[in-house]
């Protein structure tokens, strides 16, 4: 154990990612894999955030709060995926401290944002099925701003206390960390100290920042499934539900291997598995989310065709 002077991380300036395989032939095949899903994810992303934007007709609060889910997804990709694919194809690996501080800060900031945005999105659709004649009222661009901003500030002060606990322990070898990016349990296995605190922290503000959100997301969707069953038509069941499959979907993907991530003790992860899970709500989710909620929307189909000239029969 170091003293406490060590604890100005002056033992260690730079990581080395160790990524998912020494193989040069895994790496590049890979490489190629993985292009294709981040080159997909800022087509599919940065598509919807403009078909938003530019169609006056999807200018209503469904539709802000999912062109704000494509640009945190389309950045959360960011984050990561294009130091992986350099890393894939190149015998240097490392990340500077700052760097890797950097990344995890950012990386937290946008997923905390993100479950937040998935409560805020889940109650849009519980005034719209369950209260419709009031939504234009409650539903105001004043409180969707609201809801936004307050889900960002969240996002930049958790992830803040996620990192200072962090980066406040000593670092002083060995330097390898066992995953693709500065994600803070993988980091965490390399600090020369006890990591309870920590352990701690993370369930604490997981319990906050996945749980919270979770429960107001099933209590609206609880209330939601209510009022469709008392929908007499089966089209109307149909058409009421089918708004709020695309959601559940992507809240699932995402929330539920975050959970697993951050709510268990750092002693029991494999790097892994933890590989896999990061994968899934960093890199699938982020490819994912344009497709389910474009060939799962009709507006969105519309907007697209209008964009490029189509006629709307060309469906």
């Amino acid at each position: 154990m170091h003293n406490q002077g060590s604890r100005n991380h002056s033992f260690i300036t730079e990581f080395i990612l160790l990524g998912f395989s020494r193989n040069p032939r895994t790496n590049w095949i890979l490489f190629f894999l993985f292009l294709f899903l981040y080159l997909f994810t800022v087509l599919g992303n940065g598509l919807i955030v403009t078909l938003i934007r530019v169609d006056a007709r999807l200018h209503t609060p469904m539709y802000f709060f999912l062109s704000i889910l494509s640009l945190l997804d389309l950045s959360y990709a960011t984050t990561t995926v294009p130091q992986m694919l350099v890393h894939l194809i190149s015998k240097n690996k490392t990340i500077s401290y700052a760097g890797c501080v950097v990344q995890m800060y950012i990386f937290l900031t946008l997923g905390i944002t993100e479950t937040w945005i998935f409560a805020a999105m889940a109650y849009d659709r519980y005034v719209a099925i369950c209260h419709p004649l009031h939504y234009v009222v409650q539903m105001s661009q004043t409180l969707c701003v609201l809801l936004a901003v307050s889900s960002a500030l969240c996002g930049l002060i958790c992830a803040l206390v996620y990192t200072v606990f962090a980066m406040n322990l000593p670092y002083c070898g060995p330097d390898e960390i066992n995953h693709f990016f500065c994600e803070i349990p993988a980091v965490l296995k390399l600090a020369c100290a006890d990591t309870s605190l920590n352990d701690q922290v993370d369930f604490i503000l997981g319990f906050i920042l996945l749980l919270i959100p979770l429960s107001l997301i099933l209590a609206s969707y609880i209330r939601i499934f209510t009022a469709i069953l008392k929908i007499r038509s089966t089209q109307g069941r149909i058409k009421a539900f089918s708004t709020c499959a695309s959601h559940i979907t992507v809240v699932t993907m995402f929330c539920v291997p975050c959970m697993i991530m951050y709510m268990r003790p750092g002693s029991e992860a494999s790097p892994d598995d933890d590989k896999k899970l990061a994968l899934f709500y960093n890199v699938i989710s982020a490819f994912l989310n344009p497709i389910i909620y474009s060939l799962r929307n009709k507006d969105v189909k519309r907007a697209f065709f209008r964009l490029f000239g189509m006629s709307e029969d060309a469906q």
